[in-house]
């Protein structure tokens, strides 16, 4: 028995996928996990999507798919976690392609269907920002999930659209997006996140390191991103909802606009025109910006005034807990860096390591 898991926008929703296959499907055979390979620009540093000439060692799944394993690698100076993904979870990774725009995903998930015959398809999204409307303020990252909304609803096989943990993606609050939320499917728990814990220790998603945290049963504010931002966990987090996709299509301005592109940049057209904006464009922005700075230097020494500081202002905001990604960026460290200044924190102050999250002390 084979399950198909669309990850909407790649990344951490491929992580997600793993333990939603763990949670709803138990000691089934392995999934195929369908994912972009378009990371954060500290672990690939081309702005966009990759695609399949992009690495080397994948595997022809269909002649329109292909996978990539754990032997697979990123053609310099492209970056991917994708193959350390494949090493350590127990599912088969397959590459989404958007440079053909929502009709070349079409035809890959529609090749990949016709040659698996799934059990079932999902389409996953952590957050919830795939049924933005396309004009709120906060949203930052449309296209991904636009594209495999508007591919996944025309395809000729039933798919079931899940939303986990909403607002956990700090583009959209919850309440945003309650009225179009459907049935609870599952509720995330600690034995469910312990399928991923590993997997969080190095992976830089923060939308499903929330996700994770929120089924250990953390519950607080975090503040996320370069612009920390803050994203309450309460106990609507670990909660998975299923969406009628119909309902997604008829909310999602951008996904219907994008149905018949041919071409990745056609879509981006469209998200500039309906969104006012394009992901591609905002890394395109902060690679420049990032190729002409020059970040601080890890020492140790200097950082425990540093963080003090941060940590100061963040209590302030009634901040709770953090991402690593987020004291990264606030202390003017590099991606690069990210690993190391993890391991100096948790090593250091290991009560603060509230698993996969760094707790905010309470100043007393």
């Amino acid at each position: 028995m084979t399950r198909l898991i669309v990850a909407a926008g790649g990344g951490g929703d491929a992580v997600a996928a793993a333990m939603l296959h763990a949670a709803l499907y138990g000691g089934e055979d392995q999934a195929v996990i369908l994912t972009y390979a378009w990371d954060r620009l500290l672990i690939d540093p081309l702005p966009g999507p990759r695609r399949p000439d992009d690495f080397t060692g994948l595997r022809r799944l269909t002649t329109a798919v292909w996978a990539v394993p754990a032997e697979a690698r990123p053609i310099a100076p492209a970056g991917s976690t994708l193959p350390r993904l494949a090493s350590e979870l127990p599912h088969t990774l397959a590459l989404l392609d958007p440079s053909g725009g929502a009709e070349g995903l079409t035809h890959q998930l529609e090749d990949l269907v016709s040659h698996m015959e799934p059990e079932s398809i999902d389409l996953l999204d952590v957050g919830g920002d795939i049924l933005a409307q396309g004009d709120e303020p906060t949203l930052r990252s449309p296209l991904a999930d636009a594209l495999t909304l508007a591919a996944c609803s025309q395809v000729n096989a039933p798919v079931r659209l899940l939303v986990a943990g909403p607002g956990l993606d700090g583009e959209l609050k919850s309440e945003d997006i309650g009225d179009v939320l459907g049935p609870v499917v599952h509720t995330f728990t600690a034995s469910d996140a312990s399928v991923i814990s590993a997997v969080l220790e190095w992976h830089p998603s923060e939308a499903t390191a929330l996700l994770a945290a929120a089924a250990r049963g953390v519950r607080g504010t975090v503040e996320i991103r370069d612009a920390g931002l803050p994203v309450p966990l309460t106990g609507e987090s670990p909660r998975v909802h299923e969406v009628d996709l119909d309902d997604a299509i008829s909310r999602n301005e951008l996904a219907r606009a994008i149905m018949a592109t041919a071409h990745l940049d056609e879509a981006e057209a469209h998200s500039r025109e309906i969104c006012g904006s394009s992901e591609i464009d905002y890394e395109r922005n902060k690679a420049l910006w990032l190729n002409d700075r020059q970040p601080a230097k890890l020492d140790p020494a200097a950082i425990w005034p540093q963080l003090e500081a941060f940590e100061h202002e963040a209590r302030a905001h009634g901040v709770s807990h953090t991402t690593f990604r987020r004291i990264t960026e606030a202390l003017d460290l590099s991606g690069s860096q990210r690993d190391d200044l993890r391991r100096l924190l948790i090593d250091s102050r290991p009560e603060q390591y509230d698993a996969p999250l760094w707790r905010i002390p309470d100043g007393t």
